[in-house]
């Protein structure tokens, strides 16, 4: 900075005019004059989850909330003690504003289908607590969901109605977004139309806008993916991570950064740019991560911003689900370094 350069000392009004999710929310309610508000009452719903899960995290360790809660999740996962308790806490929250029908979670193997007095027209997928293998050791963690209209909510009488109706592809999501509870905690939305971040301040128990209109460069310099699984990869992804590892002379190889969370990993993919990988292997032919709740919703918000998400052979938004629970494999990330990725893929299909 220039010796002569002048820095305007702080006025105390920076803060009086921040911008809240909720006031952000309503403002893009307006842009709809046939809404009635649902979906602003649902997202009130869904940040406040959040912020009851921020709070049970930070005190994790001394209200002895650490540790295995003793059963095991859809995914085969052990549950942490706190997985149940972001589960309940989200359950609660989203039932109680009386604007869903169905809620999908990944600690339940059924969808919950909400009583006819309680119910709203949309469904709501969720991943309450991303990363919580990461729990004990204080690495960043989030939660991740996608919000549907239902085309039908009042004929929804069984967990299969509620299956069927909740089971679409993700460009037919209305809001995803996802939180993240880290050295401070996010919260990421997109209704469709462009990617926001809001941060969470204490001092006002409120998420405010910090991130506007989020775009990921077209290419970065990072890769992360789990390479402890190389070996059992596809011919085609070991070939391209191969490429970002030792490019062709005159090109500088791509960094790996790697955390094993996934909303931490593509948080990171979004501000700076690269590809988050967690490819099909040997051992989960179908991909890991569960296409309604982490891979839709994820990409969704990645091609908002201006990147793309894929699994290989094809957009991860294009997918019709065949199960709550289905899995996916996962690329997203910049727009270029997907195309790299895929023209990998057809290259050895």
């Amino acid at each position: 900075m220039s010796q002569h350069t002048k820095v305007a000392p702080p006025t105390g009004l920076e803060e009086t005019d921040s911008v809240t999710l909720t006031r952000f929310v309503l403002h893009e309610q307006r842009k709809h004059p046939e809404s009635q508000g649902d979906l602003t009452l649902l997202l009130t719903s869904v940040q406040l989850a959040c912020k009851v899960t921020d709070s049970c995290v930070r005190k994790a360790g001394i209200a002895k909330l650490y540790g295995l809660a003793g059963g095991g999740n859809v995914s085969g996962d052990l549950q942490q003690k706190l997985d149940v308790i972001s589960n309940e806490t989200f359950k609660v929250n989203i039932e109680s504003s009386q604007k869903v029908a169905v809620m999908v979670s990944e600690e339940e193997e059924l969808p919950i289908v909400v009583e006819k007095h309680n119910r709203g027209k949309y469904g709501i997928a969720f991943d309450p607590l991303d990363g919580s293998s990461n729990i004990d050791s204080n690495v960043t963690i989030g939660s991740i969901f996608s919000i549907f209209h239902l085309p039908d909510a009042e004929d929804i009488h069984t967990t299969d109605d509620a299956a069927r109706q909740i089971m679409q592809p993700g460009r037919k999501i209305v809001a995803a977004g996802y939180a993240m509870y880290g050295s401070a905690t996010n919260l990421v939305l997109s209704f469709g139309n462009g990617v926001h971040g809001f941060t969470l301040d204490p001092s006002l128990g409120e998420f405010v806008l910090t991130h506007p209109n989020i775009r990921i460069p077209r290419r970065g310099k990072i890769y992360s993916v789990n390479e402890g699984n190389c070996k059992n990869w596809d011919k085609s992804v070991a070939q391209y991570i191969h490429s970002l590892k030792f490019p062709s002379e005159g090109k500088s190889p791509y960094s790996l950064r790697y955390i094993g969370s996934m909303v931490a990993d593509v948080h990171r993919t979004l501000l700076y740019g690269g590809i988050f990988c967690y490819p099909a292997d040997k051992k989960n032919p179908n991909g890991k991560l569960r296409l309604l709740y982490e891979g839709a919703p994820m990409a969704f918000i990645m091609e908002q911003a201006g990147g793309k998400a894929s699994t290989g052979t094809e957009n991860i938004l294009d997918i019709q689900p065949h199960s709550i629970h289905q899995r996916t494999p996962v690329f997203m990330g910049s727009y270029e370094d997907v195309c790299d990725l895929e023209s990998f893929c057809k290259s050895t299909s």
